[in-house]
């Protein structure tokens, strides 16, 4: 094989069509833009033009807001956790945090984070460290002998509970 003598796959390039050269070409004197109108000319943007009515886009009310606080959680059940141990991709004598489940691919980045949920039966005692857990998964994680630490909490107090200290 020589250098001058590459060349690509036949089909690979596809030749673009030539508008505007001629009638015999299927696409000639009009370019495929039908006859005169605002639609044929060059230059023209009327997506979301009604005629000169209100578009519809300005017509109806705007609702909510997006959150810049939101904190964004993968949810994780006890019987996806059994699924890990059983399989030795976690070690249930070590304690179990966010490091662990960046290496296992299953959170995808420090800023998110983990939420425990309770479906399914945890058989090993483990001890972890999640950013949110429901009271069942607390349960029965502290029912089989482990641990479980909730780390990052930005709640802050509510009115009530300012009073009560007061």
């Amino acid at each position: 094989m020589k250098l001058n003598e590459i060349k690509d796959n036949t089909g690979s390039i596809k030749t673009r069509k030539r508008i505007g050269r001629g009638i015999g070409s299927g696409t000639g004197k009009t370019s495929g833009k039908g006859h005169k109108g605002q639609k044929a000319r060059s230059g023209v943007s009327i997506k979301g033009f009604e005629g000169g009515q209100m578009p519809i886009h300005r017509r109806l009310p705007k609702r909510g807001f997006t959150n810049i606080n939101k904190v964004n959680f993968v949810e994780l059940n006890l019987d996806r956790l059994q699924i890990l141990i059983d399989k030795k991709q976690i070690d249930p004598s070590k304690t179990i945090n966010q490091k662990t489940f960046l290496d296992l691919g299953l959170v995808k980045s420090k800023k998110i984070g983990i939420k425990l949920l309770a479906k399914g039966v945890l058989k090993n005692k483990i001890d972890i460290e999640v950013t949110a857990s429901s009271n069942a998964a607390k349960q029965k994680i502290e029912k089989i002998g482990g641990s479980i630490n909730i780390f990052g909490e930005t709640k802050t107090k509510s009115i009530k509970e300012k009073k009560s200290e007061d």
